[in-house]
């Protein structure tokens, strides 16, 4: 048998194995990258390297940016944002049958397209809406599904550390252009979810909000305005060649940090708790990070990717029955695996492939993302459905059928965004980047 072919076959056998048995997945990694390895490299020279990949994987000065977005969302998430934010929200989609379902919707469109942090919107956005949709009869399940449905929607929508990490294990896919790449595809997850809640919310007869008075809705405006400036600053910085996406990031915790202080719902007492959550978050992905460029020098060691492209190939070399195919491996992959280390793993196997048959690798990085975030709501292992179960306290018993209907439907979504690739490429081609 061909080596490479064994390596595979070590490779992810003893990785879902160690999964199965419970280690975690960042070591999984690791371990299962050594193992396959062997095959072709004596092991005193696979730890000797090992060691070297574990240091060069982590020396990059464009992962500072992940390290501040995270601190950043973090300091949102404390520092009274979001409130201000749900406010504006109210106003956008106040007059739809089951409004509050809706504001949550958008208020996770604008929490995320700030703090970029799916987790972050689920918990900031939900723990707020939940006991205002419980108050006005909501269906705790529902509620609780359209939460953790419209929390991803700040994976895509820049500014994004999952794009900043895509744009690394790519080889150097360009940052602008996947963050102006993610906004429409973004706001396609955020209207998918709300017309799902429109229909359920018409059959359930949940209530229509208030109408806003003009005075009230000036001031909802004008106290929304310095948290929506964070976007035009930063992102329109980055896109615009003023700041790297590393500089960018650090000013996004600059203006966040002085936005709560002047809010006074951020003290310096806080800081301790925010700089100790950012610590255990990048020290997570950080070492991920580390870990999978074993497994990326593993992989081209013994010719992995080449076996790989040449099996799914073999089966067509039609790029959308290849894409098809990819789309469900990554669907019932993010169903076990968390979005980051999915990332890491399987960019550089299937972006090599998608290149080959002249799909951008801007478009695909959006296609995987979209897809992996579907996944971050799913159990058994959705970092999302479990934060906005936890704030929308409710069973994930109790979630599982009113989420089956949006996932069907974000299903659906994504694939418009696989095969229509001007969904996510008219925006970069309009500010010229591809």
């Amino acid at each position: 048998m061909d080596i490479a072919v064994v390596a595979v076959i070590l490779l992810f056998g003893t990785f879902f194995l160690f999964l199965a048995l419970g280690v975690p997945i960042s070591i999984s990694i690791g371990l299962s990258s050594v193992i396959s390895v062997m095959v072709a490299t004596p092991l005193d020279v696979i730890l000797y390297t090992s060691a070297q990949r574990l240091f060069s994987g982590m020396n990059s000065f464009a992962l500072l940016a992940i390290v501040f977005f995270i601190m950043s969302g973090s300091i949102m998430n404390n520092g009274g944002i979001a409130l201000r934010l749900i406010n504006l929200a109210k106003l956008i989609a106040g007059r739809l049958p089951g409004s509050l379902a809706h504001t949550n919707v958008v208020g996770n469109i604008l929490f995320g397209s700030i703090s970029g942090s799916a987790v972050a919107s689920a918990a900031a956005i939900g723990s707020v809406m939940a006991p205002l949709q419980a108050k006005e009869g909501y269906h705790k399940g529902f509620s609780a599904a359209v939460n953790i449905t419209s929390s991803p929607v700040g994976i895509l929508i820049p500014p994004s550390g999952v794009l900043i990490l895509y744009s690394l294990v790519s080889g150097g896919t360009s940052v602008s252009a996947l963050f102006m790449a993610g906004y429409l595809p973004g706001i396609l997850m955020g209207l998918t979810v709300m017309i799902v809640a429109y229909f359920i919310s018409k059959k359930n007869q949940y209530t229509i909000s208030e109408k806003i008075g003009l005075k009230e809705a000036n001031r909802i405006v004008l106290q929304s305005i310095p948290s929506l400036l964070l976007i035009i600053i930063v992102i329109g910085g980055i896109v615009g060649g003023i700041f790297t996406a590393t500089e960018g990031a650090a000013v996004a915790v600059f203006y966040s940090l002085i936005l709560s202080l002047i809010y006074r719902s951020l003290t310096w007492a806080h800081l301790p708790k925010i700089f100790g959550e950012t610590i255990v978050m990048t020290g997570i992905v950080l070492f991920l990070v580390a870990v999978s460029s074993i497994m990326s020098w593993a992989m081209a060691l013994t010719g992995m990717p080449d076996a790989i492209s040449s099996g799914l190939l073999s089966v067509s070399d039609n790029r959308y029955i290849v894409l098809f195919i990819m789309m469900i491996l990554l669907l019932i992959v993010g169903i076990f695996m968390d979005l980051t280390p999915a990332i890491l793993i399987f960019t550089p196997i299937f972006l090599p492939i998608v290149v080959q048959l002249g799909v951008d690798p801007v478009h695909f990085g959006i296609m995987m993302v979209f897809n992996l975030a579907i996944g971050a709501m799913t159990p058994p292992v959705g970092s999302v459905l479990f934060i906005g179960c936890s704030v929308g306290k409710v069973s994930i018993e109790e979630v599982i059928k009113p989420l089956s209907y949006f996932f069907v439907a974000l299903v659906a979504a994504l694939f418009l965004v696989v095969y229509i690739p001007s969904i996510t490429l008219v925006i970069p081609k309009l500010f010229n980047l591809l």
